[in-house]
Order: C-alpha cells, then structure tokens, then sequence
C-alpha cells in the first residue's frame, strides 16, 4: 500500500501527543490531544496545552496547533490533561482537566465558534468537588437531547449538562464500582476501571470505555468496555479492548467516520518516547452483530477512508 493510501503510526511525530479526542463534524475528523512536554518538569507529566489535528480521509492531517492552554484559564495552574470536545447549536464545547490553584483536579470549559479553536475558558470550572477525581471528562448528547458529563478517577462519577452545556442542576452522581459493571481488577474499586472514560451510543446500546488495570500488582493500563441499555447504567462488563502495552497509560477514543469505526489511543513508541512523552496512534476494528467488540490490536497505521 503506498504512502498516499496509507498513514503510519503514531498520527503525529513532531511532537508528543497523548489522550486522543475525535469528533465528526461534516465531513472531517477532528483529533483533539494533550501535549507532552520534551523537557519534564520533577519528573512527572508536564503538560501545558492542547492541540487539534483534523483529516478528511485519515491520511492526510492538518495540524491547527494549540487551541487552548493553561495560560487561558485564570485559575488554573498545572496538569493540562484529557479533553474532549463536542458541538452543540453552533457553538464547541472543550472540557478539558486541570489543577485548580490551592485545590485539586477541577473540568473546565472552552468554548469556540469553530472546531479548530481558539477556545476561550468560561472563566470557573464546571466540575469542582475539591477531590482528585474530576479528570477525563467525556461528553455526549443523546437522542433526547440529554447531555452527559462522565468523568472520573478512581470512581466512574456524572452529572446531566442544561443545554447551555456549561452548567448542570443537581449534585454530582457516582456509579456504582463492582466487578458486573466493570470486571475484578486491580485498582483502588477492585474493579478494573480507572480513568479516561470514553462514553457514546451505538443502536440500543451505551459504551463504556476505559483505561483499566487488570489483577495483579502495578500492571499497565490496557483498554476495557462496559455497555449499559440506559445512559445511566447499570453497567455490564464487556472485557479487554485492547491488551496492555510498552507504557504505563493509554487512552480510548471511539468514532465511525465515513463508513469505518476507528479506535484512537496513545503508546510511547516516537524516538524519546516514555510514560511521560506519548504518542497518539488509531486502529480500525468492527462491531460484532451483537454489539460485542472483539479485543483489538495495535497496528502500524489505517488507510484511506
């Protein structure tokens, strides 16, 4: 297959990406990322941005830069983590984590007139239980027009947006952590659910999906999914997604684009690639008749849609 119809993984190599986003807007994929810093700071995740990518048909991208950053949000200071981003009545919602100045982990909000940004912060966090837990939103709309808000570390928490999309009423939900909705693992639930959650709907059915850790003692993340028939759960356990790799973390992000279904993640496989510089990669895979997905495999890249 040549380079024309073909592009390799990882999707970006001048820089290190992880915690890959897409959005379907028209006829383009929008892939929203973090950023890993080459130089880290105390050694740990040093992220100050994030970043979009768009393609028309999976091998040709664009590179629209940084649309937003911690620079843009007054009362934030560190950890620029896991976004994602949804449209709704012409405007773009980025919900995106951050450590709030003298707190924990807080969800802002960036809005945009367009998908590539900038996005301008709505100027106080979202989501803001003064715990560690409010990292990774995921955001859908549902046939109703109901929006959800999951997020969470090491609970799986929600909350039900107004159609503003940058408010809710009520208090913050938390779903039950047992084994039936997200299998026997090793993390601080015993389940193996542990952040990134990835939340959509295809037909009938509520996906979950996850960063998980299996049994056992300081295992990797691998990728694993629970379906629900509510928005809301109970949740079922569906198994492995995508078996543990070389680097401590991955992230799920699911979309069907132009016919395909494309599963996005993040490995440490650039030159310098490490738990602290990743790099954003995509698999196509298929739906199972019942709605099951089948484990899937990293591989060296997609081609053309």
């Amino acid at each position: 297959m040549s380079h024309k119809t073909f592009h390799k993984n990882p999707i970006v190599t001048d820089i290190y990406t992880a915690d890959p986003a897409p959005m379907v807007y028209g006829d383009t994929l929008y892939l929203y990322t973090t950023h890993d810093e080459d130089q880290l700071i105390n050694d740990f995740y040093t992220m100050f941005d994030w970043r979009c990518f768009s393609t028309k048909d999976m091998v040709n991208w664009t590179d629209h830069g940084k649309i937003f950053s911690l620079d843009d949000i007054s009362w934030a200071d560190d950890r620029a983590w896991a976004p994602q981003c949804i449209e709704r009545n012409g405007k773009f919602y980025l919900y995106c984590p951050v450590h709030k100045i003298d707190s924990g982990m807080a969800i802002a909000v960036g809005v945009s007139d367009k998908p590539e940004g900038p996005y301008k912060d709505i100027g106080h966090p979202l989501v803001d239980e003064g715990d560690w837990n409010d990292i990774d939103p995921t955001v859908f709309i549902d046939e109703d027009g109901q929006a959800y808000l999951y997020f969470g570390n090491p609970e799986l928490r929600y909350v039900k947006l107004n159609e503003d999309m940058v408010s809710y009423e009520g208090e913050v939900q938390k779903i039950p952590m047992t084994v039936e909705a997200f299998g026997k693992g090793s993390h601080e639930t015993g389940t193996t659910y542990g952040e990134g959650p990835w939340f959509y709907r295809r037909g009938d059915l509520y996906y979950m999906v996850y960063a998980a850790f299996a049994e056992g003692e300081r295992r990797n993340e691998h990728l694993a999914y629970s379906t629900s028939p509510s928005p809301t759960g109970p949740w079922t356990y569906g198994g492995v997604l995508m078996e543990e790799g070389p680097c401590f973390t991955n992230h799920p992000g699911i979309c069907d684009f132009k016919g395909h279904s494309y599963l996005f993640y993040h490995t440490d496989e650039l030159p310098g690639g490490s738990l602290f510089h990743r790099s954003v990669c995509v698999a196509e895979f298929k739906y199972n008749e019942n709605g099951t997905i089948d484990t899937i495999d990293k591989v060296d890249g997609v081609g053309r849609a």
